[in-house]
């Protein structure tokens, strides 16, 4: 018979505390690992698919089927093989799978992006699916580890199934907790600094190495050399994540953000090049800035061509009577690299005050960097220019003076975050207009000519401004809708008498183009939309874009 001494017993009581103090250590870690492998997922996806919230909804909700198949199968395993050195394999193996991510996932999205360009949208949801899939096998076996160590706990436990409650809470709940910080650490902090990839190749490292600690095994040793070969290949490679799609483009700067993915690109244009911001999924310039005006200095080179950015300097002219010298204050909310400032301080005056809001501070760097956005915190030529990165509502509620101009265009394409479209953000945007302000808002047209978003616009905005104009911008696919903070009557009338006595050159000729090149200035009637306002308890202005889309692939 073996005899325990005192001492014997002690040893093993301690060795006991350490390997149940580790496996405890290993859940909150495998849930910072599950919880960080979906943010990657979402911000993988971001520049083919964009960050809307349908696009969140399939990525939580495949992430949710796939730990519910984690769960079911790590319990039914734990029952059978209750082995802490398969929980320990498991994890491995989750890193690895982890680390072929980038490199199978780098040709699904490419294919998505040309399907989206062509709109093959079963392509492009196909790759969508394809791409998450990738994430299926580790967000399972990571799923595993929760009802794994469970199982194991309540082996070891003395006090037996009276003890399971409180076992399981305590396990899920510092499952939870890694899992918290395993999302604020990935987004706030992991990939703005390092990007997605090697966000993406540090947590298959992280696993692998809890894994390996818990193995004590040098056979799988091989597992971090193939993922340390993938990493290589694929960061030495992949030279940038996603090309610029543009004719006659060179991509100049890309970055990740902790809103966006960022992308510069120059195109050569006649006389010059011309700096476009894209975002994303790419498909939308943000922002445009041309580089003869630092040769010229003439506010006309800083037109567009009939892009929405040039019509917010003409939305005042509905009111009678209207003179540049009566306009001198603008608020840009979804400001991007300063397009429309620029503009309005060139026709307007450089101590035109001016105030632009947007909300991802590297968008505002990239503008000083590629865009010559100089504001008064980095130049004395605009001493009353301002960029603030913020919210737009919350910055126009808190902070916000009163203006001649509010003009926005927070666009997250192709959609608009939904507390920008209500009748309750209108209304406060009215209580920060001057007497004879005016609100400016850019909406998009589908390319089938399908305008709910313009009608539901319109009409939300009817119900806080006594009248609302349109203006077609050149090409049609932009309208601006024009609300005006005290009723001018005939305001089209009025905007084509400006035009006729307007002596500012780049005025008159963006007026020009309102009145004589594109769809004719109109005023909005009530009876021009079926459709309701939007409110800030309702405002489906995702589904309403979702619809144009899918309307215009059936198309």
């Amino acid at each position: 018979m073996e005899h325990h001494t005192p001492a014997t017993s002690s040893a093993k009581r301690r060795d006991a505390a350490v390997t149940n103090g580790f496996l405890l250590l290993t859940v909150f870690l495998a849930g910072i690992g599950t919880l960080g492998v979906e943010m990657i997922a979402s911000r993988l996806l971001a520049p083919y698919f964009g960050t809307s919230q349908p696009v969140w909804a399939v990525v939580i909700g495949l992430t949710l089927i796939y730990l519910s198949i984690g769960y079911r199968l790590g319990g039914s395993l734990a029952d059978r093989r209750p082995e802490q050195r398969l929980l320990f394999q498991i994890i491995v193996w989750a890193g690895l799978c982890t680390a072929f991510i980038p490199i199978l996932s780098d040709p699904i999205l490419r294919f998505s992006q040309q399907a989206l360009l062509l709109f093959r949208v079963g392509s492009f949801v196909g790759a969508l699916f394809a791409v998450l899939l990738l994430f299926s096998v580790p967000v399972i076996l990571m799923a595993m580890v929760s009802p794994f160590a469970i199982r194991l706990q309540l082996a070891r436990a003395q006090g037996g199934i009276e003890t399971a409650g409180g076992i399981a809470g305590s396990i899920s709940a510092i499952s939870t907790v890694g899992s918290i910080l395993g999302t604020f650490v990935t987004v706030l902090y992991l990939i703005p600094t390092i990007g997605t990839m090697r966000t993406t190749y540090l947590f298959a490292f992280f696993l692998m190495i809890i894994g390996l600690i818990g193995l004590r095994d040098w056979r799988y040793f091989l597992m971090p050399a193939i993922a340390a070969a993938l990493a290589f290949y694929t960061l030495n490679v992949q030279t940038n994540i996603k090309s610029a799609d543009c004719d006659r483009c060179t991509l100049i700067h890309e970055e990740e953000s902790a809103y966006n993915y960022i992308q510069v690109i120059r195109q050569e244009v006649v006389a010059g090049d011309a700096i476009r911001l894209m975002l994303n999924e790419g498909l939308a310039t943000h922002s445009i800035y041309y580089t003869r005006f630092e040769d010229t200095g003439d506010p006309i080179d800083l037109l567009s061509g009939g892009g929405p950015w040039d019509y917010f300097a003409v939305a005042p002219y509905f009111y009678p009577e209207r003179d540049p010298t009566t306009v001198n204050s603008m608020l840009m909310l979804g400001a991007a690299t300063g397009t429309a400032p620029q503009q309005f301080l060139a026709i307007y005056g450089a101590d035109s005050r001016v105030d632009a809001v947007e909300i991802d501070p590297s968008i505002v760097e990239v503008g000083r960097t590629f865009f010559a956005l100089e504001d008064a915190s980095v130049s004395s030529q605009y001493p009353d220019y301002h960029v603030h990165t913020a919210d737009a509502r919350y910055w126009l509620e808190t902070q916000a003076d009163t203006y001649d101009v509010i003009a926005m265009d927070a666009y997250h394409q192709p959609y608009i975050p939904f507390h920008l479209t209500t009748v309750e953000f209108f209304q406060s945007v009215k209580t920060h207009l001057n007497e004879d302000g005016v609100a400016v808002v850019n909406a998009g047209v589908a390319p089938n000519g399908d305008d709910r978003l313009v009608q539901t616009l319109g009409i939300t905005m009817l119900e806080v401004f006594p009248q609302i104009f349109i203006i077609d911008t050149i090409g049609g696919n932009n309208r601006i809708l024009v609300g005006v903070n005290t009723p001018v009557g005939d305001g089209v009338a009025h905007f084509e008498a400006n035009l006729s006595q307007m002596q500012q050159p780049v005025l008159r000729e963006v007026m020009n183009w309102a009145v004589n090149i594109a769809r004719p200035l109109r005023e909005f009637q009530s009876e021009d939309s079926t459709l309701e306002p939007f409110t800030d308890d309702k405002a489906p202005v995702e589904q309403l874009i979702d619809s144009l889309i899918f309307n215009e692939v059936a198309r």
